[in-house]
């Protein structure tokens, strides 16, 4: 098992501090990130969603991030349930810190059901993953591969507003689908951004928090079957539009067999630094 798993899988056992309230440890990588990644923050609202449901899995979690969580410091997590009935329930998971609300994640659990139509879309056609070219990466998984070796990074690489990745998580707790969800949860949240750049010369994440200004504003999952984060999962991205300071993707989850199992979507900044640049490369202003 990676150090990243266990990272991953620390930040989601969430703490009881008092009825309804939670800490957890963020995850650390080697990028300098001074600020919690999004999609921690999704797997652990759909952490705590279960622990106030036990009986109920999560069907979706749509959060919207107001303000960056100083990744040095603890984060209050705080649940509020709204509803919960014979199938659906659903609650409001609130992140803050040094009292200052930071986000906010509305999550539906349900309860499954039999079928009373089906149909999905079908799986792109891609390579099948190969063990050997995995490698770790800090905003999607232990695992991952990236299909056609796009670099998302480099500015003076173009191609198409899509991007697929293999992603798996060996080393999750088998049987555990709150833990699946919320793993998967994470490697949705790092990559529409890039995809939306790709089209564009002179524009590429590498870039992001220097020359231009990147964030996450808005990220929705939806979940439609239970999946194994121990086995390969293609994320299949494609960035929609990009226009006005800001860029909205969606995605498809499929499994190596072609079942979907989740969609997601988001909206992000992607813009010049709005009120200038500091001398330390950071934004002036704020969201």
């Amino acid at each position: 098992m990676t150090d990243m798993i266990y990272e991953l899988l620390e930040s989601l056992d969430l703490t009881e501090i008092e009825p309804g309230r939670f800490q957890a440890p963020h995850v650390q990588d080697d990028t300098g990130r001074l600020v919690v990644f999004g999609g921690e923050l999704l797997g652990q609202a759909i952490v705590a969603a279960t622990r106030a449901m036990p009986d109920k899995r999560v069907k979706s979690v749509q959060t919207i991030f107001a303000r960056g969580i100083d990744a040095r410091r603890p984060a209050d997590i705080r649940l509020e349930p709204m509803h919960e009935g014979r199938n659906l329930g659903s609650t409001t998971v609130t992140f803050s810190q040094d009292g200052r609300l930071c986000a906010r994640s509305l999550v539906l659990l349900d309860v499954w059901e039999p079928d009373l139509v089906r149909h999905q879309p079908e799986m792109p056609v891609v390579p099948a993953p190969e063990e050997s070219r995995a490698t770790e990466h800090s905003l999607a998984a232990p695992e991952t591969i990236i299909i056609g070796d796009v670099d998302i990074l480099d500015p003076t690489l173009t191609g198409p507003p899509t991007l697929q990745l293999w992603v798996r998580f060996k080393g999750a707790p088998a049987g555990d689908a709150a833990v699946a969800r919320a793993l998967l949860a994470y490697a949705t949240d790092g990559w529409l951004i890039g995809t939306a750049t790709r089209p564009h010369a002179g524009i590429g994440q590498s870039m992001a928090h220097k020359e231009i200004s990147t964030g996450v504003v808005s990220h929705a999952v939806i979940f439609h079957e239970e999946f194994d984060a121990n086995e390969w999962l293609l994320l299949d991205h494609e960035a929609v539009f990009a226009g006005g300071g800001r860029c909205y993707g969606k995605g498809n989850v499929f499994t190596e067999t072609g079942t979907l199992v989740a969609t997601f979507t988001q909206e992000a900044l992607l813009r010049h630094f709005p009120g200038g640049q500091d001398p330390r490369g950071k934004e002036a202003t704020v969201f």
